[in-house]
C-alpha cells in the first residue's frame, strides 16, 4: 500500500474518525483506524462498536492495500504536520508516514481481528448542515449528564413528514427546537432516541458538507441504528433503548406575564450576581414594570444584587432559577433579545428569541426552565 494526499484532507478524515475511537476498548484492534486504500480513494473507519465512522478521500492511489494502525497516534501526526503532500507507505508490518523531512513509523494491528462495521441504514431525509447544528447545539445542552438514566442523556428526534423536533431534558429543564427537512419518501413519521454527545459532535463536524442525510434506521431492527452522512463522512450509532418521557403538556398553552429583555447585558448580570454563590444557589428575580432585579446570596454570605431595564406585560412576578441552566438558555436562544413567559412563581418558565423587542417570538426553540424554591 502507498498514497500520497495532502495534510488538509488527511487530517479531517482522521479527526472525524477518531471521534469514534474507544478509550477503553474490549480488544486492541478498537484502537485503530482502518486505512483502505483502493484504485480510486482511501477510506478510513474507526468504532468502539456503538458508534463508528468513515470518511473518504481523493488520493494519488501508488499501491492499493488495507492496514491498520493506532488511531491516537495517527491523530497526533496529521495534526502536526505541515500543509504539505504527505506520503503513506506499509512496509512490512510497519506503516511509514514522511512529509518533506518528517518521517514518521507506526506499528501496525491486527485487521484480521478488526470487527465489521455496520453499514448506514438507507436515508430518511436531508437538512441543511448549518441549520441541523444550530439545532441540536440548542436542544443538546439540556441533556441529562448521569448515566444512570441513560434516557435522559439523549435527544428525541421525531419525524411528522417535513417536520423534525428535537427534544432533550435533565428533569430540570426541556430544551425543544422544530425544523424543517426535505424527507426522501412522502408521509414518513418515524422517531429514534440518540445520544446528544454522539448527534452534537456529529452536527457540529458535518457543517463542512453544505447538508446532511440524516438516516433512522427501523426501531424494530436488531441493530437499531441511527446514521448521518456530509460529504465523504458518514456515522453510524446505536439508538438509546428506552421510551424519550411525553414532555408536549409541559409547554404552556397561556401565560400570565411576559418579559423581553436584551440578552447580551442580562447574561452578563447573571454571570455577575451568581459570582458570590455555588452554581446551584437559587439566582432570585423580581419582574416589575420596566425593571429586573437580580440578587443572590442571604444572611452572613456573601450578596448581590444588580437591576436592568426590561419590558414586562402582565403581572409582577418573583422567581428564582438555577444560574447555569438560566445562562445556558440565554446563549441557546441566538438571537440580540429574549421573551421569558410566566404562569406562575412556582411553575415553569419558557424563554424563546426575539430579533427585535418589539417583534415576534421565534416559536421554533422553546427552552422550559424549572424553577428553584428559595427562602423569602
Amino acid at each position: 500500500m502507498k498514497f500520497i494526499v495532502e495534510q488538509s484532507a488527511l487530517a479531517d478524515c482522521v479527526n472525524w474518525v477518531s471521534r469514534s475511537l474507544s478509550t477503553r476498548p474490549i480488544k486492541t484492534e478498537l484502537l485503530g483506524i482502518v486505512i483502505d486504500a483502493t484504485s480510486s480513494n482511501v477510506e478510513l473507519s474507526g468504532s468502539d462498536l456503538e458508534t463508528s465512522s468513515k470518511a473518504n478521500f481523493p488520493a494519488q492511489i501508488i499501491e492499493a492495500g488495507k492496514v491498520l494502525v493506532p488511531g491516537k497516534l495517527l491523530v497526533e501526526i496529521t495534526r502536526s504536520l505541515p500543509n504539505k503532500p504527505i506520503t503513506i507507505t506499509l512496509d512490512g508490518s510497519r506503516v511509514l508516514v514522511t512529509s518533506g523531512s518528517a518521517k514518521f513509523t507506526l506499528p501496525t494491528l491486527s485487521i484480521n481481528e478488526y470487527p465489521n462495521l455496520p453499514e448506514l441504514p438507507e436515508s430518511t431525509g436531508v437538512i441543511a448542515s448549518d441549520t441541523f447544528a444550530t439545532a441540536v447545539a440548542q436542544v443538546a445542552i439540556a441533556a441529562g449528564r448521569d448515566d444512570s438514566l441513560p434516557t435522559l442523556t439523549g435527544v428525541h428526534v421525531e419525524v411528522n413528514e417535513n417536520t423534525v423536533t428535537l427534544a432533550a431534558t435533565d428533569r430540570y429543564r426541556l430544551a425543544v427546537r422544530e425544523m424543517q427537512w426535505q424527507p426522501t419518501k412522502p408521509g414518513v413519521e418515524t422517531s429514534a432516541l440518540l445520544r446528544a454527545r454522539t448527534l452534537a459532535d456529529a452536527a457540529k463536524s458535518l457543517t463542512t458538507s453544505k447538508e446532511v442525510s440524516l438516516s433512522l434506521g427501523s426501531s424494530a431492527s436488531h441493530d437499531r441504528l441511527a446514521g448521518f452522512a456530509g460529504e465523504g463522512k458518514t456515522m453510524t450509532s446505536r439508538m438509546l433503548d428506552g421510551t424519550f418521557p411525553p414532555y408536549r403538556h409541559l409547554l404552556p398553552q397561556e401565560v400570565t406575564t411576559t418579559a423581553v429583555i436584551e440578552v447580551a447585558p442580562f447574561l452578563d448580570s447573571v454571570r455577575r450576581v451568581a459570582l458570590v454563590t455555588d452554581k446551584t444557589v437559587p439566582l432570585r428575580l423580581e419582574f416589575t414594570n420596566g425593571s429586573l432585579s437580580l440578587e443572590a446570596g442571604a444572611g452572613e454570605e456573601a450578596q448581590a444584587t444588580e437591576s436592568i431595564e426590561i419590558t414586562l406585560n402582565g403581572e409582577d412576578i418573583s422567581i428564582a432559577f438555577n444560574p447555569v441552566f438560566l445562562a445556558d438558555g440565554l446563549n441557546a436562544v441566538g438571537t440580540p433579545f429574549v421573551q421569558i413567559s410566566f404562569t406562575g412563581s412556582n411553575k415553569p418558565a419558557i424563554l424563546m428569541g426575539r430579533t427585535e423587542r418589539d417583534g415576534a417570538a421565534i416559536e421554533n426553540y422553546r427552552y422550559l426552565l424549572m424553577p428553584m424554591r428559595y427562602a423569602s
